[in-house]
């Protein structure tokens, strides 16, 4: 079979996609992978028993018998013989997941989700901040008000305003009665460490802090078990025929390159990236190469959490995509966040195509 193809494919980079207060709002769910994530399908390893023990006191979190934090003895009461008074840190509206990529903090925040009963909403960092953006902050205030469940996936410091303006929402809603569950890579005391330095961020971190129970969720990155350590990357000749491959199948694949992905990327708003992906089912990109543009670099790591969000596999060639932050990034503020994306990339480029 000739690695040529006549076959044209759908571009990512013609894609406009603008996404309204309205329909942000009806995203805020968990992502479809996670779609029927529950406690009991969460599986701790035996190793860490702190993620049993995370996944017991989240349970306890969101008990339809209303006690809460404090139900049974609180978060860390469970499993007493004697009954004791509830410690101080478990009368907070809030729970910080705080823990490594991959071990399995969005399930357990998606099953929290499943389980709390009444109103709820379950969206990033970003779609919150974005929602503000769109809605005006009373507006946002008066969407989510009375939601008996808010949860924040991924919440990590692009900006010391957009941190600023989360922890003025959580105060306000937590207010009326709203719980949060929050997960990050980051604890909140040390959110913005090595970032930021201002006196009037670094107040806003301790409110936040003061808000929420810190659960640490130790672990190993289970999307690594089965991986080699570096993204796959295709051959120009093997690329020409997954295209092929594709087309035969009556999979829609993207093709683009790189460099005009990454230019795309700036031209549209963080929140519709998820416009990007409709009826996508896999991703090609040619001429991979390393980015030294930390801005950029971001960029790319919030498209490729609404492309993890969604499962959809990635075709590339060039550099492998784990090898793509140049100019120290892995080693700066942001680490973490490349990390994350780095495992996400190693996972997507291994996928099997549908």
């Amino acid at each position: 079979m000739s690695a040529t193809h006549p076959h044209s494919f759908a571009s990512l980079v013609d894609r406009n996609p603008r996404i309204s207060g309205t329909e942000l709002v009806a995203t805020l769910t968990p992502p479809p992978q996670f779609a029927t994530a529950s406690f009991d399908s969460y599986v701790p390893d035996e190793n860490y028993a702190s993620q049993a023990e995370a996944r017991d006191l989240l349970r306890a979190f969101v008990s339809p018998r209303g006690g809460g934090a404090a139900a049974k003895g609180g978060f860390f009461g469970f499993g007493r013989k004697k009954a004791e008074p509830a410690p101080a840190a478990a009368t907070k509206p809030g729970v910080y997941l705080d823990g490594g990529f991959g071990v399995g903090k969005t399930h357990l925040l998606a099953a929290s989700w499943h389980a709390q009963q009444g109103r709820k909403y379950f969206g990033t960092f970003i779609e919150y901040t974005a929602l503000v953006g769109a809605l005006g902050y009373a507006g946002a205030v008066s969407v989510l008000q009375g939601a008996q469940l808010i949860c924040i996936d991924e919440f990590e410091l692009d900006d010391p305003g957009d941190t600023m303006l989360m922890t003025r929402l959580i105060g306000d809603l937590t207010k009326t009665g709203s719980k949060f569950i929050a997960t990050s890579n980051t604890p909140p005391n040390a959110l913005g460490e090595g970032r930021f330095a201002a006196a009037d961020f670094m107040r806003e971190i301790q409110a936040m802090s003061d808000r929420f129970t810190t659960i640490r969720i130790d672990g190993v990155d289970y999307r690594q078990r089965d991986l080699e350590s570096a993204a796959v990357a295709l051959t120009d000749e093997a690329y020409q025929f997954a295209l092929a491959d594709v087309a035969a199948s009556g999979v829609r694949m993207t093709d683009d390159s790189f460099d005009e992905l990454i230019a795309h990327l700036a031209t549209v708003h963080p929140s519709s990236y998820i416009g990007l992906l409709e009826g996508v089912q896999t991703i090609g990109l040619r001429g991979v190469h390393e980015l030294t543009d930390q801005s950029a670099a971001l960029r790319f790591v919030a498209f490729i959490d609404r492309v993890y969000d969604a499962q959809i596999p990635i075709r590339a060639t060039g550099i492998p995509l784990t090898e793509i932050f140049g100019g120290g990034m892995i080693d700066g503020g942001y680490r973490k966040k490349y990390q994350r994306c780095q495992s996400r990339l190693n996972a997507l480029t291994s996928h099997e195509l549908d």
